[in-house]
């Protein structure tokens, strides 16, 4: 093969818990009779409230087909690559086993927000035995479950300089490094409505520190769809499965296929744009209409003239940091769903398993 997948999960495979009849039997089309896959291909998901392994496991489940945590890349993956963070002591924010995903990923000295909060009514700037470690980093994995106490911890630790229980010093500007992953504004689960993501809770904590400080909250880095450093990690990923299956010929061409304009598409077509150095020649979105995306009326055809009509008339629900250009979220294709999805590539790449 010449090509390969980048699928996300949330709205194109599954919706919450329920799998989206369309997923198992497009994963039959791409594996042979031994459950090998014919072509490379990886789950680049924003979800990140869980090991990479626990989502394989259950990807495997869910279409049949044996999945390894080498095709999966969660919102935090790309943090692999910030070792100068590794050693140092950081506050996680999120949901699941947190310490376990923070370890995973290679941070020596995590520390959660309900950690910091049980320590809180003892911390004593005097008493250095009661005093937790100056937190040096803090590091967004996800929404946590209750937002007011984590939006006021880590503000605490930013106005601080990472000595939560001190005076706040609205001096110490720029703030120690903030890392976000998944920047969704909204994903879609079982509700008929799409819900909050963790874009919503960084938009909370964006406007409470400038609401504060009168300054905007400055991130040391962004990972998770759309940005470059996820596709750029997607891809390292993509020709890692090409080199152990022995395929000689390059990848040429990675289908992104997505169910969300702002991530799924406008990530796929900014590293497009970033392609010309890079070894993929070219990144071609595909857009489901089984997630956030809908059509509203009949079914969608190829083509995505209406689809940016409508975006472009419509409110900007990506990042602060990303600027709305309409061209970043046309795609390439609309289709139905992943199993026409699946069909569409395979038609564009004469591929014949």
């Amino acid at each position: 093969p010449s090509f390969g997948f980048l699928f996300d999960i949330d709205g194109v495979l599954v919706r919450g818990k329920t799998p989206i009849p369309a997923a198992r039997t497009a994963f039959q089309k791409l594996v042979n009779s031994q459950g090998q896959f014919l072509v490379p291909v990886v789950f680049v998901t924003n979800a990140g409230n869980c090991l990479r392994q626990k989502k394989a496991d259950q990807l495997s489940h869910l279409l049949g087909v044996p999945i390894s945590q080498d095709q999966v890349m969660m919102s935090h993956s790309p943090l692999r690559m910030f070792k100068r963070y590794h050693e140092k002591c950081v506050l996680v924010s999120g949901q699941g086993p947190l310490l376990d995903i923070a370890q995973d990923l290679g941070f020596c000295q995590p520390i959660t927000i309900d950690t910091l909060r049980e320590k809180r009514p003892l911390l004593d700037a005097v008493d250095h035995d009661r005093r937790p470690n100056v937190l040096v980093t803090v590091v967004l994995f996800g929404e946590p479950v209750r937002w007011e106490t984590s939006l006021q911890l880590i503000i605490d630790v930013l106005l601080t300089s990472g000595y939560p229980g001190n005076p706040y010093q609205q001096e110490n500007y720029p703030h120690i490094p903030v890392l976000a992953c998944n920047m969704d504004l909204m994903w879609v689960a079982e509700a008929q409505s799409p819900r909050f993501g963790h874009g919503t809770f960084m938009v909370c904590l964006e406007n409470i520190y400038k609401k504060i400080t009168g300054r905007d909250l400055k991130y040391e880095a962004l990972m998770g769809k759309p940005s470059r450093l996820t596709y750029q990690y997607a891809e390292h990923l993509i020709r890692a499965q090409a080199l152990q299956r022995s395929w000689d010929q390059p990848i040429h061409t990675l289908y992104a296929v997505g169910d969300n304009l702002m991530t799924d598409v406008y990530g796929a077509n900014l590293w497009e744009n970033e392609l010309a150095g890079a070894a993929a020649a070219q990144c071609r979105s595909v857009l489901v209409c089984t997630g956030v995306y809908s059509p509203h009326g009949e079914a969608a055809a190829d083509g995505g003239d209406s689809v940016t009509h409508s975006v472009t008339h419509s409110v900007f629900h990506g990042h602060r940091d990303f600027g709305f250009d309409p061209g970043l979220v046309e795609p390439d294709h609309v289709v139905p769903d992943v199993d026409a999805a699946v069909d569409l590539v395979f038609q564009l790449e004469n591929f014949a398993p």
